[in-house]
């Protein structure tokens, strides 16, 4: 489905670009068709000239009076040598005389025709005027401009579409290579903690098994991370209702091996025990998972890490406090493959994956990062996801 989006997003871009091109001729070509609009108007006028003149020289002096002909589509009108209107339908003032076709800023159109002295009721000149309209050729250029529109847009779909289909195929079955990969994986990493927990229930724990144990869940926390990136593409992920204080509590038990490892304290802060809020749990455990991971990898040794829930006007706020290395540079942390400090390993794929959701259900993140002092993220989940409240 999201292949399809970006095919139809991308040939939307590239009929635009086209488009752009297109418009120069496009223009020149609206410029000679306005061209000949004009040209066309001229013989118009003059055509309709002649019937007028054939009205007055019809004309017998013997009548009482002569009908000055009427057109609908012009007007016209007689004037003496001094330019004053005999008889004019011409209801806009004139502003020079001049045999010719003329064409003023307003599309106002005049064909001026100079007369035989004496001849047609003392006029000196025959003046025709109408109005040129130019919606015809907007029409026109309009037809052709949405007819290439669409013809590039359907073109640039097939041709995306078609192009795209070999790398689909590679993509689907590197795919399924990590998705088997991930799934291999998985497996062993599970019979290890299990077996691990078995030992530690009969034998005494040491710090050979809570390093192994605390190993397995950084590869865990990655595994994770990697299948969500395989999931997000593809699924879309259902939301659903829970109590986060324990879930948090939950995730902060999990991450207890692992801070460890480096003396590392975690304290939770419960505001409250009751607190329901509607969002997929796979994706808040992405939130809290890597939040965590990266405050327990960037923390110095023997400090602590808190962690805080509370309420504040019906909004879950979610604190995780360090006391570490800091971030000095906070707006790049999100950019997948950045590390700030490559000694301390990982893909930097964690904060990216963490940016993704919280953009896509509008959490609001707020940093405050001093560089060796630590660094404090605070995640803000609207109203709208509070599900229940007690």
């Amino acid at each position: 489905m999201k292949g399809r989006r970006y095919a139809t997003k991308y040939a939307i871009i590239y009929t635009i670009l086209v488009s752009i091109i297109l418009l120069t001729p496009l223009f020149f070509y609206f410029i000679y068709m306005k061209n000949i609009h004009i040209i066309q108007n001229e013989i118009y006028l003059k055509e309709k000239s002649l019937l007028v003149l054939n009205a007055m020289q019809e004309y017998d002096t013997q009548e009482e009076y002569f009908e000055y002909p009427r057109f609908k589509t012009f007007d016209s009108g007689l004037y003496d040598k001094n330019f004053k209107a005999i008889f004019s339908l011409i209801k806009k003032k004139i502003q020079y005389f001049k045999n010719g076709y003329h064409l003023t800023d307003d599309n106002e159109a005049y064909l001026i025709i100079k007369l035989p002295k004496n001849r047609y009721f003392g006029a000196k000149y025959l003046v025709m005027h109408n109005t040129i309209s130019y919606a015809t050729v907007y029409e026109k250029i309009l037809l052709i401009l949405l007819s290439v529109l669409v013809l590039i847009f359907i073109l640039s779909l097939f041709f995306l579409q078609t192009f795209a289909k070999p790398f689909k195929r590679v993509n689907k079955t590197l795919d399924n290579f990590i998705k088997d990969s991930m799934h291999e994986i998985n497996t062993p990493l599970s019979i290890i903690n299990v077996n691990i927990d078995l030992f530690t229930r009969k034998n005494a724990s040491n710090k050979y098994l809570d390093r192994m144990k605390a190993a397995t869940k950084v590869l865990s926390n990655i595994y994770n991370d990697m299948d969500y990136l395989i999931q997000h593409e593809r699924v879309d992920f259902q939301r659903d209702s829970f109590e986060i204080s324990s879930f948090l509590k939950e995730r902060v038990d999990y991450f207890v091996e692992v801070a460890s490892m480096k003396n590392i304290q975690l304290n939770l802060e419960l505001q409250t025990s009751e607190l329901y809020i509607y969002i997929n749990q796979k994706q808040i455990q992405r939130i809290i998972d890597n939040t965590l991971s990266n405050a327990i990898k960037y923390s110095n040794e023997n400090s602590k890490i808190d962690i805080r829930l509370y309420i504040e006007e019906e909004r879950c706020y979610i604190l995780f406090k360090d006391y570490g290395v800091g971030i000095e540079n906070v707006h790049d942390i999100f950019k997948r493959y950045y590390r700030e400090n490559r000694d301390k390993g990982g893909f930097g794929i964690g904060l990216n994956i963490v940016k993704s959701i919280i953009d896509e259900l509008g959490i609001e993140l707020r940093i405050n990062s001093i560089p060796k002092e630590g660094s404090e993220f605070l995640y803000i989940i609207p109203e709208k996801y509070t599900f229940s409240l007690e």
